[in-house]
């Protein structure tokens, strides 16, 4: 044991930045870690993002391709009702049709016409069940109304009548 007072004032000084230092070792692992959770949350918001943008683009047309469902509609309806397969009345309706349905497919639009297909109720509804002969039941008999997909979501179901289950 010295009696020098240096040697024992340099003692508390010496152990201060040991602890010092490891305190500054903590909290740059804390700040890294910190680093990592942000980086990993920007990722996260700029895919949240680019989806959203995407969805966006993807469904833009939605609204407008919904308020021309009717016009297909009318243009269906009048196909049906003009019964000479020559006349220039249908060959001027079934070209506005093909037109219609080139540009509402090239944004996106898929009709649903599940005649004789199994019945599935996200994309059909069922207004009545009937007696069929050769179809299975569960199954669609007739297409009262077609209906629309827009990029893969319903945009309208198609009304059906459904063969009855025995």
């Amino acid at each position: 044991m010295s009696n020098d007072p240096m040697q024992d004032s340099n003692e508390p000084a010496a152990m201060e930045p040991v602890d010092e230092l490891e305190a500054l070792r903590a909290r740059i692992e804390q700040l890294e870690a910190q680093k990592l959770i942000d980086l990993a949350d920007l990722e996260n918001r700029r895919k949240r993002i680019e989806r959203d943008i995407d969805n966006a683009r993807k469904f833009a047309n939605e609204r407008l391709l919904g308020s021309l469902l009717p016009v297909f509609d009318s243009l269906d309806a009048g196909l049906a009702s003009v019964d000479d397969a020559h006349s220039p009345l249908r060959q001027g309706l079934e070209l506005t049709q093909q037109q219609l349905l080139k540009v509402a497919g090239d944004n996106g639009m898929q009709i649903v016409n599940p005649a004789g297909e199994a019945f599935d109720p996200q994309f059909h509804q069922a207004i009545s069940q009937g007696e069929a002969e050769g179809v299975a039941p569960g199954h669609v008999i007739t297409v009262f109304q077609k209906g629309y997909l827009l990029n893969g979501r319903l945009l309208r179901p198609a009304l059906v009548i459904v063969a009855r289950h025995e």
